[in-house]
């Protein structure tokens, strides 16, 4: 028998020892579909092993990439006036998730003045699309991608050590 559930999903308390489970700090985000098939194309390349790394890893490797630039903001923003601006609004998109640190950096993006009246107002999806669209633009071959997605395990594995340890 199936049954149906509320549309409102009701937070439960979580035992203590699986708060800091790894799915609880993923955060839903979408991609266009060019960006979302270059990044499925590195996703099953020979390169992408020992381990393989999945789609919230590439998404949030690609953010952290283009926020370690000093002209991260001006950069996203200018594909956003420039390039992303001139496709069909109705473009579709796929849904992914990324890790919630690279989402907290496009959460304060998107919250920043460039984002306010009179600018005009970019939504995540469409910041992280900019992200994974300016990464492809600096290497095609998405291998820088990858040496950042191990940067961020390590640094994600780190953080949890020392959580449990304290």
């Amino acid at each position: 028998m199936f049954s149906t559930l509320p549309s409102t999903r009701q937070k439960t308390p979580m035992p203590a020892s699986s708060a800091n489970d790894d799915h609880h700090d993923v955060i839903e985000t979408r991609l266009w579909l060019d960006e979302h098939d270059w990044l499925y194309k590195l996703l099953r390349s020979e390169s992408n092993s020992s381990p393989t790394f999945r789609f919230p890893d590439l998404i949030a490797a690609c953010v952290s990439l283009v926020f370690t630039q000093q002209n991260a903001p001006s950069r996203i923003f200018r594909f956003l006036g420039t390039q992303l601006v001139l496709r069909t609004p109705q473009s579709p998109r796929r849904r992914e998730s990324m890790w919630r640190t690279q989402y907290e950096l496009l959460l304060e993006l998107q919250r920043s003045p460039a984002n306010r009246h009179p600018n005009p107002k970019f939504q995540l999806d469409q910041l992280t699309t900019a992200c994974v669209a300016l990464c492809r633009e600096d290497d095609e071959s998405g291998t820088v991608i990858l040496q950042q997605a191990r940067r961020n395990m390590a640094e994600r594995s780190q953080h949890c050590q020392q959580a449990l340890s304290d």
